[in-house]
């Protein structure tokens, strides 16, 4: 395989054949005519945003729908963004009712899980189906980021890509690139066709000595090669781009040595580092998770020595709450700080925000519990995308009306087990998609948009 030549470029209705099934695949730019970049498109920027655990939902929950609403005290830091934001009450993922562990796994991806114990594969994530259009535009389809954690994108064939933790890494990448320079890093890109050609010719060999089972398994990894193809036939079309100028000092901010003890500085910095590869066009598509789901969280700039994990386990512990509200605040705020920058950056007629829809969220409602309904979901920005904010969005009072939600056993309820079954989170994931011109009717279990929050 030759990377000058594109000989191997893809035509739009390409599939994997001949080894005892069919792989559709998905547009791609490698299908694109000839071999020169796509021309730019206007940008339709998306960010997702993971915390894990949930929330303390006593001190969280919205008591009011509509635009007469008022922010409870963990979220009081975005009322400076009022008529930017949405939160929502009510959503859920049927599917997953009732899990723990898989929740950030299955989070952008709505994926069916088994009982407990049991393996299963995921489907892809809906920043992936983004990626494969709005990055046709961008030297990175997407961003997979970690402040603690892994990673929350998955490919198209249920493999979840890995996530950068390291912001100097990341902040070379993008705006260095590697070292040599594009002629040594071409050879590089060649030397990968020559291995890829390898790999294919051999499974061309074994195919017709595998049973059934082998052969569906076969396609997965061709499919995988596929994406590593295309990949390094981007590079190759991307290293005679130039890289965009930085703001005077930002090497400086995103190469200095952080210390991981100062949870707030570390959290912003990696917000910055996103706002930096948005505003300069190096991405349209970005994953975040904010700590772990298991160890992560502890914030000792606010005395929290304890993990989301374990205070999100607190069986009632009035201090235990106290703490869990205190992080829940600590992290709504630096969402402000990122809706802050975000808007700070003018760009035409409106900021970056208006161009940048942002979903901040969490698979489980209820920690001690594992309540997977009522998930704590605040979506933001992207005006220009044709949301409208400014309300509380909320799918639990139109059908049990006003609640008390002092009256733990009773507000609980309806964390454990949808109030509106049909309020699927895969609703606002289909919008989003459509939000970003993903042409798609169906996102997993959606069962339609949601007109409320849209212009």
């Amino acid at each position: 395989m030759n990377i000058q030549t594109k000989n191997w470029r893809l035509n739009r209705r390409h599939v994997l054949r001949g080894i005892g099934a069919s792989i559709a695949l998905p547009l791609l730019d490698c299908m694109a005519e000839g071999g020169s970049l796509p021309a730019p498109t206007e940008p339709k920027r998306s960010v997702f945003l993971y915390i894990p655990n949930g929330v303390n939902t006593l001190t969280w929950q919205i008591e009011k729908a509509g635009a007469d609403f008022e922010f409870t005290a963990p979220l009081a830091s975005l009322q400076r963004h009022r008529q930017d934001v949405t939160p929502i009450s009510g959503l859920h993922h049927p599917m997953v009712l009732g899990k723990h562990h898989n929740c950030d796994k299955v989070w952008l991806t709505g994926a069916n899980v088994p009982s407990s114990g049991v393996s299963f594969r995921n489907t892809v994530s809906v920043d992936q189906l983004m990626a494969e259009v709005q990055g046709v535009s961008t030297r990175f389809p997407s961003l997979e980021l970690a402040i603690e954690g892994h990673s929350l994108a998955w490919s198209r064939d249920g493999i979840q890509l890995p996530a950068d933790r390291n912001v100097k890494t990341v902040f070379e990448r993008m705006f260095v690139g590697e070292r040599g320079g594009k002629d040594v890093v071409r050879r590089r890109l060649n030397r990968r066709g020559s291995i890829l050609d390898a790999v294919m010719d051999d499974a061309r060999r074994v195919n017709q000595k595998m049973g059934s089972a082998d052969r569906s398994k076969l396609d997965e990894y061709l499919t995988a090669v596929r994406q590593v193809e295309i990949r390094t036939d981007r590079a190759d079309a991307w290293l005679d781009v130039p890289r965009p100028g930085l703001p005077r000092g930002a090497a400086d901010r995103f190469t200095a040595k952080m210390d991981i003890s100062r949870v707030q500085e570390y959290h912003r910095i990696f917000f910055d580092l996103m706002v930096l590869a948005l505003r300069t066009d190096m991405t349209r598509v970005i994953t975040c998770m904010i700590c772990s789901e298991s160890n992560g969280g502890a914030i000792p700039d606010i005395g929290i020595s304890q993990t989301r994990h374990g205070l999100s386990h607190h069986n009632g512990d009035p201090e235990q709450l106290r703490r869990l509200t205190q992080t829940d605040t600590f992290l709504v705020e630096q969402l402000s700080y990122f809706l802050d920058q975000l808007k700070a950056h003018r760009e035409d007629d409106g900021s970056l925000l208006d161009t940048t829809q942002v979903l901040w969220g969490s698979g489980m409602s209820y920690g001690h519990s594992h309540g997977n309904a009522n998930l704590p979901t605040i979506l933001a920005g992207g005006r220009k995308l044709g949301w409208k904010h400014g309300q509380h969005l909320d799918f639990n009072l139109p059908v049990i009306g006003q609640y008390n939600v002092a009256d733990a056993g009773a507000h609980y309820k309806i964390c454990g087990r949808p109030v509106d079954s049909n309020a699927h989170l895969s609703n606002l994931f289909l919008t989003m998609l459509h939000r970003a011109d993903v042409e798609v009717d169906q996102f997993q279990d959606s069962l339609g948009t949601i007109s409320e929050i849209v212009a």
